[in-house]
């Protein structure tokens, strides 16, 4: 697969800044639940507040690999044609382009429910959703991911409606599991873009090889801050066989990122919603 971009943009942040990435996840087709809570909170404490204490990490122990398939291609050539044309609206940041790309009707799907404003029109709900707008205006790059991307999944509640990027095929009940074995989140967890992706021993992509990863599931040590390397952050991760090591950033991939979704109507495909909770606040 390639150009997981939408996942290289934001895996960093979500797989090295938080506890565990399971927290954060939405509801949506083909999606685990979220793991459990975290416990009850601590009691308050008199005088200054103490800092806020990250709890520790699982050993570092090797663990019985859960397989996954890697995500499937749209078949159909229109669909094809349609994620050209939205990657050179999103090339040229052609809001007016785009807005033709958009139904009136678009939803936007976050942890409690539809956020986008049914008085406003598509255009403006996703622009709120992904960020389009302001100097940074970081939505147009995802729209460049989301265009790279040709998988998609069927949204169930929705006449001809697909969201993208897929997550792949694997058996929840033996992720749950593994989970459990090791003491980690279901969330610690990412998985392969590509069979025999490298490990290294170092945060250098140059460093020695130390194992070779299939297609399943990889343990992602959430503790580790990302490599000063020269445009390439580097995840520490476990190996199956329990050695630690280093890969791209851009090579692994949590279940639960955020993902476009397109509706197909009259033959075209057009923007109909956004799954996740995106950068701006209601």
């Amino acid at each position: 697969m390639k150009s997981r971009v939408i996942a290289a943009v934001s895996i960093v942040s979500l797989l090295l800044a938080a506890p565990a990435l399971s927290q954060s996840q939405l509801p949506r087709p083909g999606q685990l639940p979220p793991a459990g809570g975290q416990g009850a909170p601590p009691p308050p404490q008199r005088g200054p507040a103490a800092p806020p204490q990250q709890p520790a990490a699982a050993p570092v122990k090797p663990y019985k690999a859960v397989a996954i398939s890697a995500p499937a291609a749209v078949t159909d050539p229109s669909f094809e044609a349609f994620r050209k044309q939205l990657g050179a609206v999103a090339e040229k940041k052609d809001r007016k382009a785009l807005a033709g790309l958009v139904v009136p009707n678009f939803f936007w799907m976050g942890e409690k429910g539809d956020k986008a404003d049914k008085k406003k029109p598509g255009i403006e709900n996703l622009a709120k959703a992904i960020q389009l707008d302001g100097k940074e205006a970081p939505g147009w790059e995802l729209l460049g991911a989301a265009a790279a991307d040709p998988t998609g999944t069927p949204f169930p509640d929705r006449k001809d409606t697909i969201c993208s990027p897929a997550d792949p095929t694997f058996n929840a009940q033996e992720l749950e599991a593994l989970a459990k074995a090791t003491g980690t989140e279901e969330g610690d967890w990412a998985y392969p873009t590509q069979t025999g992706l490298e490990v290294h021993s170092g945060p250098q992509p140059n460093s020695p090889v130390v194992e070779k990863l299939g297609l399943h599931f990889v343990r992602v040590m959430v503790d580790a801050a990302p490599s000063a390397n020269a445009g390439e952050p580097m995840l520490h991760v476990v190996a199956p066989s329990g050695k630690v090591g280093y890969v791209p950033a851009e090579t692994l991939l949590p279940i639960g990122i955020d993902q476009l979704c397109y509706v197909k109507q009259d033959n075209a495909w057009k923007i109909i919603g956004y799954i996740g909770e995106g950068g701006a606040a209601q």
